[in-house]
């Protein structure tokens, strides 16, 4: 499905550096628009992706989004360090002691962590479409997606440690949970080497590689219009879920699921399924 194909989504066309379309109904592609710089991103770029995600995570139209970047070359070459350096979180501490420039500093990582943690917090599934150099704040912002797809082209790395800094966005705290290998995680991390769409695949950091950029769009546009004709109660609870799950005992987990569900198993949603099923009809569901 070509990007030209698309419209516009309503309510989202304010935002400078994120193109916002629909490109099947209750889909929503978020595109980081950019490209000229790699689709780096500046201080302004991570406020506008937190108010993106907050407002797609209530939107009633959208029960699927996808992100990807735009252009051949990068989904994102992370942070623009030139304009960090020019305009850093330190500046304007000049004078103040170590304790009173720690807590500057921390309020900035603080938000930061927060405008990217956006993306793992929208009620709704998101479908990370990552393909060329995708590295630093890529796997930040992927780690916080519910499902990875690729192009055999994507060059990842995590990449702080040649930048002479530990990753603190959130790739440090969410990799070791989304592949199974620590080892693999350390290598990686500690080295800050490249690593291939095929060992994201081996590892599965992503579940699916594409030979294009195009070809995993189309990939993740399919995906998403199946999860967005299904029950918007099943889909999102789901989500919940499971990424509850991953931070939780399997008690505390199966406790949490028993009250989510004796809420959740009330909607009209599950006797339109069942029906349906029965009916072999295609079912249709009400808006959350």
């Amino acid at each position: 499905m070509a990007q030209q194909q698309q419209e516009l989504l309503q309510g989202y066309t304010k935002y400078q550096y994120f193109v916002v379309t629909s490109p099947a109904p209750a889909v929503a592609h978020v595109e980081i628009n950019r490209p000229a710089k790699l689709n780096a991103f500046l201080e302004a770029m991570w406020l506008e992706m937190r108010d993106i995600f907050r407002q797609l995570s209530t939107d009633q139209d959208v029960r699927v989004v996808v992100l990807s970047g735009a252009g051949n070359r990068a989904f994102t070459a992370g942070l623009d360090v030139q304009a960090a350096s020019q305009n850093g979180p330190l500046n304007g501490t000049e004078g103040a002691d170590t304790a009173r420039k720690a807590a500057h500093l921390r309020r900035h990582i603080d938000e930061f962590q927060e405008c990217i943690s956006a993306v793992e917090k929208c009620e709704k599934p998101v479908i990370c479409v990552l393909h060329g150099i995708s590295i630093g704040l890529a796997l930040d912002i992927s780690c916080c997606s519910d499902i990875r797809i690729c192009a055999r082209d994507t060059r990842f790395a995590v990449k702080e440690v040649d930048i002479g800094m530990a990753a603190d966005i959130g790739t440090l705290s969410r990799l070791p949970k989304v592949v199974s290998s620590i080892s693999w995680v350390k290598d990686v991390c500690l080295s800050a080497r490249d690593f291939s769409a095929a060992e994201a695949l081996s590892v599965g950091f992503v579940s699916q590689v594409h030979d294009t950029k195009a070809a995993a769009l189309d990939a993740a546009f399919k995906m998403a219009g199946l999860l967005a004709s299904k029950s918007p109660v099943a889909v999102q609870g789901t989500k919940e879920l499971l990424n509850h799950a991953r931070d939780h005992t399997v008690d505390q987990s199966l406790r949490y699921t028993a009250i989510w569900n004796s809420s959740a198993l009330q909607s009209n949603d599950l006797q339109t399924a069942l029906l349906s099923g029965i009916k072999k009809t295609k079912p249709r569901f009400e808006k959350l």
